[in-house]
């Protein structure tokens, strides 16, 4: 029997290590919201790397919410904010859900009972200027159809928007995190025949049950759209997909 090649491991990057020294010397500095790191220079002499692995872990951070980088200024330690919690959760989220289809399900779940029961209190707590805003939110998800990377971002914005309409300062950033974990795998899928009109369809119903201020309307036409939706995506699903993919 012929002996298999051993796998190749990536290495771990310079940078990353780089990431994780920063990261103790703020938790182990005490370094609170708005205080310095040490300049660039001070950092590459400290770990002994040169200023593109210092660069690189430094933008890293930025990315998700741990340091605020200033152009001509030292990065500063980022206050804590649910969005930055959200960022970072993400970034272990998505790889979870690639590799694991009951993860998937139960996203799916998840946001079906989230989103049902936020439109009702959207209902309830919505002011008219609110609704105008939903209602061009509306307006421009139609007019997105000729592109798809529009049309899913407006997508997010007309349910990002019910999430605000709450007043919860959480929601709007879990509305747009469970919608961007989800269109990783939905992406090919909404360009079907049939897929856009369906949503926009749907999100009309939803806007029209939330401006008659109608929450059991409201709360039946959010559950109906994206159940129907999940079962759309598992009934076009393409051969070529792997079926944990839906």
């Amino acid at each position: 029997m012929k002996q298999r090649a051993p796998e190749q491991i990536e290495k771990r990057r310079l940078y990353q290590e780089v990431m994780e020294r920063l990261i103790s010397l703020i938790k182990e500095g005490g370094l609170r919201p708005g205080d310095r790191l040490p300049s660039e220079r001070a950092l590459m002499e400290r770990y002994g790397v040169g200023r593109p692995a210092v660069r690189e872990a430094l933008q890293n951070m930025a990315n998700i919410g741990l340091v605020t980088l200033t152009q001509g200024e030292r990065a500063s330690v980022a206050a804590p904010s649910f969005s930055n919690l959200i960022q970072t959760v993400s970034l272990t989220t998505k790889g979870i859900l690639r590799h694991s289809s009951e993860s998937l399900d139960d996203l799916k779940e998840a946001r079906l009972l989230f989103e049902s029961q936020m439109v009702r209190l959207a209902v309830e707590r919505a002011t008219d200027e609110q609704i105008m805003v939903l209602e061009q939110r509306l307006k421009e998800h139609s007019g997105s159809l000729d592109n798809l990377g529009t049309f899913l971002h407006h997508d997010m914005l007309f349910h990002r928007e019910i999430a605000a309409m709450t007043g919860n300062s959480i929601f709007p950033h879990l509305s747009e995190a469970l919608i961007g974990w989800l269109a990783e795998f939905h992406l090919e899928l909404v360009r079907l025949p049939g897929a856009e009109q369906l949503t926009l369809s749907e999100h009309a119903s939803i806007f029209d049950a939330v401006k008659a201020r109608d929450a059991d309307a409201a709360e039946e036409a959010m559950r109906n759209h994206l159940t129907r939706a999940n079962k759309l995506y598992q009934h076009l699903l393409p051969e070529s997909l792997p079926s944990d993919t839906a």
